[in-house]
């Protein structure tokens, strides 16, 4: 499909019907006014266009209660099928919430103590496991607990991959200020494994999916999810396909829907299955927070300008004051996939906004503003730029296109490692495809004998080779970092 046609179906709105509760006319916006269903729409739909967003699910909440779930745009452009409110999207890093959720169970039932060093859960030291040998000199790792990986202050970065030579560290005295840290949330998943000695995705359906009613939500991807999914698009709209994971992951692996993340968001805010002062225990601020941008984590550039909200981090979520009450939010953000979730608690009303769009957050100030009547979320420190703000798109690079031998691809073929992550080239007739774990594939197209470029992304692949012409590692070069992934088999 020419890109132009691709642009043009993207502003296409098809709305669907409320999966969670009976359509309203209207909701209820914070400062006690109402916004009619017909303003919400064209407000959506004219955001969409102005933003090139490709599909858009939003969900209000009312008394705690989801009164207003739509879905608007497509879910796959090429296909042109509408985006449902019972679309599977990746829900990235909403997933870090929802598990803390049912970490809070655990909490609960005293299987984990917040306060006790995460040793304690371990069968062995923590250095002893895969990726955490780096730790063995620094025996602060002993004094992280459950407490400080869901409040985002054990001192890790966001990523092992954004560590030089891929060692974590721990880059403060543990409890000590915030750093949002996925890495955090991955060691407390080794935790709660161990000490319940069942796999997440046993937990998470047990605990949270199915007694909240979130039917079409999984910590992996699964074959009833065929039906009605949802492909990401990048900020030029190409299809990055779906996340079918098949690695559970609370960073960031859940797959579910905007009606799904709707009925979490009730549930979370009510307290289901806590006692009441465990539920409080979760929105408890456990550390502020002052810095200008929550990335890139360690930045040392503070502002008091979050002082009036009390912005902090409570047990899994952001929290922040208001004339409304209390508020605890979520965001999601991976490639492909920009999510936003806000509840105020005093009342029940919150808001709930997906996109399968990396253009999704320049439309967040503008839709909690108008839809909620809220101007209290810190977009500014969220890094959400309205659209109307960013500087130009760079146009796509002109790329070249050469044939390579047969021969020489074959010699490219095989399965290369880089931490968790198994990455298999294959070849594809007169080209290569790259697929991660279980997601989709990546075609590439060869810019020279050795050097690999992907159709749907900025990524360059360079093969290093031994005599035979048999490749020994690949070295990627993305977003302005390279690295070097070794062949396995």
């Amino acid at each position: 499909m020419k890109r132009e046609m691709m642009r043009a179906s993207i502003a296409v709105v098809a709305a669907t019907s409320i999966a969670v509760a009976a359509p309203a006319t209207s909701v209820h916006r914070l400062d006690g006014t109402r916004i009619g269903a017909a303003e919400i729409d064209a407000t959506v739909t004219r955001l969409m266009r102005a933003a090139e967003v490709t599909g858009v699910g939003l969900a209000v909440l009312n008394g705690g209660q989801p009164v207003y779930v739509k879905a608007y745009g497509l879910r796959d452009v090429e296909k042109r099928l509408p985006l449902t409110a019972d679309s599977v999207m990746s829900a990235a890093s909403l997933s870090k919430s929802t598990f803390a959720c049912m970490v809070m169970q655990l909490v609960d039932e005293r299987v984990i103590d917040l306060d006790a060093s995460i040793e304690r859960y371990l069968p062995k030291p923590l250095p002893q496991y895969d990726g955490y040998e780096s730790l063995a000199a620094d025996a602060r790792y002993k004094t992280i607990t459950a407490r400080m990986l869901l409040a985002h202050t054990a001192g890790f970065a966001n990523l092992r991959a954004l560590e030089p030579g891929r060692r974590i560290q721990i880059h403060f005295d543990p409890g000590t200020r915030y750093a949002y840290s996925g890495q955090g949330i991955q060691l407390l998943q080794l935790v709660v494994e161990s000490a319940t000695k069942t796999p997440i995705e046993q937990l998470m359906r047990e605990r949270i999916f199915t007694p909240f009613g979130m039917m079409r939500t999984s910590m992996t991807w699964q074959e009833r999810f065929e039906n009605d999914f949802a492909n990401g698009y990048d900020e030029y709209g190409r299809s990055l396909g779906p996340e079918r994971r098949q690695r559970a992951d609370a960073a960031g692996s859940m797959q579910t829907t905007i009606a799904d993340i709707a009925r979490l968001l009730g549930a979370a805010s009510a307290g289901k299955r806590l006692r009441p002062q465990t539920r409080t225990l979760m929105f408890i601020p456990q550390i502020a927070i002052d810095s200008r941008r929550q990335f890139p984590t360690f930045s040392t550039e503070t502002t008091d300008a979050n002082r009036a909200i009390r912005l902090g981090y409570g047990l899994g979520w952001g929290l922040f004051q208001s004339p409304h009450g209390p508020a605890f939010f979520k965001e999601g953000h991976d490639e492909g996939w920009r999510h936003y979730a806000v509840m105020f608690s005093r009342h029940g009303d919150g808001i709930v906004i997906m996109t399968n769009s990396s253009n999704g957050e320049g439309i967040f100030k503008e839709l909690l503003q108008t839809v909620q009547h809220n101007t209290f979320t810190p977009v500014e420190w969220e890094g959400y730029t309205p659209y109307d703000r960013l500087p130009p798109r760079p146009p796509l690079p002109k790329r070249s296109i050469v044939i390579v031998d047969p021969n020489v691809l074959n010699g490219y073929v095989g399965r290369y490692r880089l931490d968790e992550a198994t990455l298999v080239v294959r070849r594809q007739g007169d080209h290569l495809s790259i697929q991660e774990n279980d997601e989709s594939p990546q075609e590439l197209f060869a810019q020279g004998e050795r050097v690999f470029i992907s159709e749907v992304a900025d990524d360059v692949f360079t093969f290093e080779v031994d005599a035979a012409g048999r490749a020994t590692k690949m070295i990627l070069r993305s977003g302005g970092r390279e690295l070097a992934i070794p062949r396995i088999e």
